[in-house]
């Protein structure tokens, strides 16, 4: 039986949700613009966490403690990749329900991500310190780094469970359309990010462990504020107590489709991190250039991740209000909308490439910087192959196909791993052809991705 609040929505203001976007009626195009410029906003500032701690890094503590921290954040990006996974997967549900106007269903669904969440980030954290030594291993981290890679880690470990709050909160609201509020919380967060790096580094002198503390102090600022807007101001969708009942039907359906959007997420971050072993064994040079300019390119392409992400709660949203027409619909606005935003950032990354290098590496540094710019140039090109992967993924996802999200990311990272596992040892390019792999393996995944939609129309 349905909560009476279901159907009080617009009549009982009492239980109303606050600035949520129903994404099943109006102009497709006003929709997902209002709705994703948020989210996209919003990840770029979360971006601006790891940019500022890359150019304070590259810019007071040298190359060798750039190259310590480029190699952390792949390892904390394969760890919360699992949280965000999760959540991510929660999400496409909570926005189903949303489609169909059910809010009781929104509540007693969100309990049990909730919990079972919880869970996970909790082993997760516990195993991430526990295994700190064979990570080191696994990454190939040169013997001059070790000290700094470890007291980074060891602080940011802290703010694993930040993470987890802030997404599991982020997720539900924008699955209702309210892409505004996190970004609220993620620019308080960026800004004492910003303020605490400056005043640990270049005050304290904490090096390493002043960067990493404080970035996990600005991931608890956003998370813990978020978590009180939900509780003070989220109407009904708030958890009751007649909400905290474990429905095995409901948590077999949203497992599902957290465990599959979950191994989409580490399966990609886990490749990137079999990359990072294959980069690191090339010298400290190369892993501070790759360290940069991994920054530059994820926060160049990072607008169209978020924009697909965005998408499949627009997806999801008329997924379950069955209203397919409209999905078709915004399948095509959303394309032409990705494929002229790639186009735009390819140009201005391939142009300003060595500009964008010296804003994380000291100008002397010309080795790095020169191979920074060769790598910026070969994936700048490419912006369009990723942009579209993010869109498909995010479709699939919404029309509940998870699994062949999966399906896509397995030949994108395969073949990325594969090829430059080749190239850089059957060949002479070196780590040129770690960077030519990543592109090829973007476009085969797309390719697929879309013949398999067109197949199954």
């Amino acid at each position: 039986m349905k909560d009476k609040s279901t159907d009080a929505v617009g009549r009982n203001k009492k239980f109303e949700v606050k600035k949520t976007v129903d994404l099943t009626e109006g102009s497709i195009l006003k929709k997902l613009i209002l709705f994703s410029l948020p989210v996209m906003i919003g990840n770029l500032l979360q971006q601006f966490y790891n940019i500022v701690d890359t150019i304070v890094v590259g810019k007071y503590l040298g190359k060798d403690a750039l190259a310590a921290v480029g190699s952390a954040y792949t390892i904390m990006i394969l760890i919360t990749s699992v949280i965000i996974g999760l959540c991510m997967g929660s999400s496409v549900f909570f926005s189903m329900k949303f489609g169909q106007k059910d809010y009781q269903g929104i509540r007693q669904s969100f309990f049990i991500s909730f919990v079972s969440i919880l869970v996970v980030t909790v082993a997760l954290n516990a195993i991430a310190y526990a295994l700190l030594g064979a990570l080191i291993k696994l990454l190939n981290i040169p013997a001059e780094i070790q000290s700094a890679f470890c007291q980074y880690m060891l602080v940011i470990f802290a703010g694993i469970f930040a993470t987890f709050l802030y997404n599991i909160f982020a997720n539900l609201l924008r699955a209702v359309g309210n892409s505004t509020i996190p970004l609220i919380f993620l620019a308080v967060s960026a800004v004492t990010n910003v303020a605490l790096d400056l005043l640990f580094i270049l005050y304290f002198k904490w090096g390493v462990i002043g960067v990493a503390a404080a970035t996990v102090i600005a991931q608890y600022l956003s998370a813990i504020g978020i978590a009180l807007y939900y509780f003070i101001g989220c109407g009904n969708l708030r958890v009751r107590r007649a909400d905290m009942k474990w429905d095995k039907g409901v948590f077999k359906n949203i497992s599902r489709l957290s465990a599959l959007t979950c191994i989409q997420q580490s399966i990609m971050n886990f490749g990137i991190l079999m990359v990072q072993g294959l980069v690191n064994s090339f010298g400290t040079a190369v892993m501070a250039a790759f360290a940069a300019g991994v920054k530059i390119d994820t926060l160049a392409y990072s607008p169209v991740q978020d924009f697909g992400n965005a998408f499949s709660s627009f997806v999801a949203q008329n997924y379950g209000a069955e209203k397919r027409e409209r999905v078709k619909k915004g399948v095509k606005t959303a394309g032409l909308m990705v494929i002229c935003f790639c186009a735009i950032i390819s140009l201005a990354v391939c142009l300003l490439a060595r500009q964008l290098m010296t804003v994380f590496v000291d100008a002397e540094e010309i080795q790095v910087i020169a191979i920074g710019v060769k790598y910026l140039r070969i994936e700048g090109a490419c912006y369009v192959g990723i942009g579209l992967l993010f869109m498909l993924y995010g479709y699939y996802r919404a029309i509940n196909k998870p699994a062949m999200s999966i399906v896509l990311t397995v030949i994108s990272l395969g073949v990325r791993v594969a090829l430059a596992y080749i190239l850089t040892y059957c060949t002479a390019i070196g780590e040129v052809g770690i960077w030519m792999a990543i592109p090829i393996g973007w476009a085969l995944a797309d390719m697929v991705g879309i013949i398999y939609g067109l197949v199954k129309k």
